[in-house]
């Protein structure tokens, strides 16, 4: 529950690097993820001094948890999705892992590096924040299980194939925290499906 100071995908000194500037202003060796709002997704937020706030605003009308079922992912697997959120269900407050479409490559085990392609959407306002398909460029993850990105990228990435296609619903704590990392509010829930392009190593 404490670790939601680790970075998803790039670090926040990175971050804080490119505050201001366009994607296509950005050195050639940053990994991508940072736009026009400096926002690189799934990096870990830096730990911060600041008090936890009230959990955002759901955006939803209450209800049951929502499961993976009460998701609607459009878009086949390499191409950009397109993620529906339902409002009769609340964010779930554990991490859902499904895949939508199974792979046939290697899988992902603890210590190998995926690249992946990504799209994440914020629950409380079902708004995108970032993907990585506009950018044309995979982002790597190295050393799955312990990478320096948020834990439930490293717990979710876990046993997808290469090919596969996968939807992960991450709570705030497995995500950026109290703290969040703007424009995530803090204590957002996140929607992220990811592409697994390639696997190596193990």
């Amino acid at each position: 529950m404490r670790n939601v100071s680790k970075l998803l995908i790039v670090v926040a000194a990175a971050a804080l690097a490119v505050t201001g500037c366009t994607a296509s202003e950005q050195a050639s060796d940053e990994p991508p993820g940072a736009d026009t709002q400096s926002f690189a997704p799934p990096s870990e937020p830096e730990p911060s001094e600041v008090e936890p706030t009230e959990p955002a605003d759901s955006g939803d009308a209450g209800g049951p948890a929502c499961t993976a079922a009460d998701i609607t992912v459009e878009g086949a697997a390499g191409e950009k999705p397109t993620i529906t959120l339902p409002d009769t269900c609340s964010p779930p407050t554990e991490l859902v892992i499904e895949d939508l479409t199974p792979g046939t490559g290697a899988e992902v085990t603890e210590g190998s590096t995926v690249q992946t392609n990504y799209l994440l959407m914020t629950w409380s306002d079902r708004q995108i924040v970032d993907n990585s398909y506009d950018r044309g460029q995979p982002f790597p993850v190295e050393n799955v299980g312990s990478a320096p990105v948020i834990p439930g990228w490293n717990e979710g990435m876990i046993g997808i194939k290469q090919g596969g296609r996968r939807l992960l619903i991450i709570p705030p704590e497995l995500g950026y925290g109290p703290q969040g990392q703007p424009p995530v509010q803090p204590n957002e829930t996140l929607v992220f499906v990811v592409d697994a392009v390639e696997v190596t190593g193990a």
